[in-house]
């Protein structure tokens, strides 16, 4: 399991990768995100931990940006479960939800490739794949002949 990267945001909100020793940006974070790689975001005056501050911030970005993901309604719903008794069951039933979901696409994804598999599709993406091979093995430089000694 990879360690844990440790980023710290300082006062001019810029966020320093301790790991590579450099400046990254709100979008190098999500594309942390979207790898997996494990980070904790620390603020570099107080040391609190603001790892979901950050995460926010990239939804709050995502939002914004393209097409939403969350309407008006959804979001009035989950302020409405804030504070009650059941935020621990109702934040239980996202991660489930969630995790479930993506379960199910990892699931969707495997079996569209065995069903492509064998099929005149299969045939021309290995077709391809072979051809390419060719042309980087004509393209390597040839070894300089061996001297004899």
């Amino acid at each position: 399991m990879a360690t844990e990267r440790l980023i710290k945001k300082y006062p001019n909100r810029r966020l320093y990768d301790t790991t590579e020793s450099r400046y990254i940006t709100l979008d190098e974070v999500r594309q942390m995100v979207l790898k997996e790689v494990p980070f904790k975001v620390v603020d570099r005056q107080s040391n609190d931990d603001i790892t979901r501050n950050i995460l926010l911030q990239i939804i709050m970005e995502q939002e914004s940006g393209g097409e939403a993901l969350f309407s008006a309604d959804i979001l009035s719903r989950f302020i409405r479960n804030y504070g009650e008794a059941a935020q621990s069951g109702f934040s239980e039933y996202l991660d489930t939800s969630l995790r479930f979901f993506n379960e199910q696409q990892q699931t969707i994804q495997e079996q569209m490739g065995k069903a492509l598999s064998g099929t005149p599709v299969d045939y021309w993406v290995k077709l391809g794949e072979q051809n390419m091979k060719i042309w980087q093995d004509m393209f390597k430089p040839a070894s300089p002949p061996k001297k004899e000694e």
